[in-house]
This record gives C-alpha cells, structure tokens and sequence, in this order.
C-alpha cells in the first residue's frame, strides 16, 4: 500500500460499533466542553474545571483520530479545517489570556454551526473548491 493509500483509503475504514464509539465520544466531548465552559466563565477555580478541560482533550483527540484513520480526506474537508482552526484558537489562550472568554465562545459557535450544517458545507474543501467525498 502507498503512503496516499494509506491516508486517503479508496474505501472509508471502519470497525463493528464504529457509530457508537463515536456517539460515546462526542458525548463525552460535550461534557466536557460543558464542564469547562461552566468553570471558566463563572470564575470556578482552576482545580475545579481542569478534569473536564483533560476530558474534552483526550475525548476530541479521539474523535479527531477516528476521522483521520476512517479517511484523511475529513481533514482537508470544512469539518477538519473547523477543527483545525479551534485548535489554534484555543491553543493561543495560552498567550492572550484576555480573549479567553471569546476564543471559548467562539469555538462553540463554529462547532455547533459546523457540525449541523448541510453536507455541502461539511464536505467542501477549501483547497479543492468543491465537495470532496473521496480522492
């Protein structure tokens, strides 16, 4: 198998409870986010909302890693791209710790227009500029 092969699979890879392993994921995401999002904007202390912070990490990284072994076109895609790009924006907190508030906000708002928007959304890639369901 080539290395693009490997990445961009002809056909999408999946596994038995593949749906389900992704529900649970993302559930645990939205907790996580959840608990963060509470913590952080009421003034919690830090103690309070880092296990949840750890949860929405560990939670999307999974997600991100089932997407990216399903086919790696998802990361070239809106869907990925948006990911990519909350990524950043949460990983600069670090540095601008004033626009926490907004970059946390922010990040919601891309994640829930993106992942309830229509498939031509989801699937267009920028680079490509078109819809991409495979390579």
């Amino acid at each position: 198998m080539d290395l693009f092969r490997l990445f961009f699979p002809v056909k999408n890879r999946t596994f038995p409870g593949k749906r389900w392993v992704r529900i649970c994921m993302r559930t645990l995401h939205l907790i996580g986010t959840a608990g963060v999002g509470g913590g952080f904007l009421y003034g919690s202390p830090r103690e309070a909302w880092i296990p949840y912070l750890i949860l929405t990490v560990i939670s999307g990284f999974g997600i991100f890693l089932i997407e990216v072994w399903t086919n790696g076109i998802w990361i070239i895609q809106i869907r990925g791209v948006a990911v990519l790009i909350k990524l950043a924006l949460l990983s600069c907190l670090h540095f601008y710790q004033d626009w926490a508030t907004p970059a946390l906000v922010l990040s919601i708002v891309i994640s829930g227009l993106i992942s309830h928007a229509p498939g031509d959304v989801r699937y267009y890639s920028i680079f490509h500029r078109k819809k991409l369901y495979e390579l």
